[in-house]
């Protein structure tokens, strides 16, 4: 199986309110956790679709994590400098409960009773810790960040027969996951910081 050059099709869920007026930070990581679970499960369906294989549940659960990982760094990079520091992390950490709820539940669904929560949020930090130390080209993560999380990617699915994992990721899903990432910032982040006030005449 050779890479497949057509692209994923992912609309983010509802990131507009209907009534003005300010958010809070729960609400807007409410928000931006429902839209990362949506884009990890729409990846992972076009990659299904494209020939890829995920052989057992507890395979698709460890893809997904990565998945997740790599779209909650991008969103904390995403609202850097848009948010105070104090705000920066309240929103992150409350889409990494936020998260960590649905997975929760969805692993239950799927392999029974057990501990889920600790083991994701876990690896969640170790990864943030890893792609700390990697520098953005621009607005977009450059080569060696796509690599890293391809390669986390493809290790995840190491067990299945696939190929081509690391090319798919980074020049098909990758790209989509961060355009859609920065689209929902802006739509739900940037949208509601209000404008500097107009200079005052000197």
């Amino acid at each position: 199986m050779a890479i497949i050059s057509s692209r994923p099709s992912i609309a983010l869920v509802k990131t507009r309110w209907r009534k003005k007026g300010a958010r809070t930070l729960a609400e807007r990581a409410g928000v931006i956790g429902a839209n990362v679970w949506k884009v990890s499960l729409e990846i992972f369906k076009h990659m299904e679709k494209e020939g890829f294989r995920f052989g057992s549940d507890r395979m698709t659960t460890d893809v997904l994590t990565e998945f997740i990982a790599f779209l909650v760094q991008l969103a904390d990079r995403a609202v850097y400098g848009k948010l105070s520091e104090a705000d920066r992390a309240a929103l992150i950490g409350e889409v990494v409960r936020h998260l960590a709820a649905t997975m929760e539940n969805n692993q239950r669904d799927l392999l029974g009773p057990g501990e889920y929560r600790k083991p994701f949020i876990d690896l969640l930090n170790a990864r943030f810790g890893e792609y700390a130390g990697f520098e953005y080209a621009g607005a977009a993560p450059g080569y060696p960040c796509l690599r890293f999380f391809a390669t986390k990617v493809s290790d995840a699915m190491a067990s299945g027969d696939n190929k081509w994992v690391v090319e798919q990721m980074m020049e098909i899903e990758a790209p989509e996951m961060v355009s859609l990432v920065r689209k929902l910032i802006e739509q739900t982040v940037e949208a509601g910081i209000p404008p500097p006030p107009p200079a005052q005449p000197g």
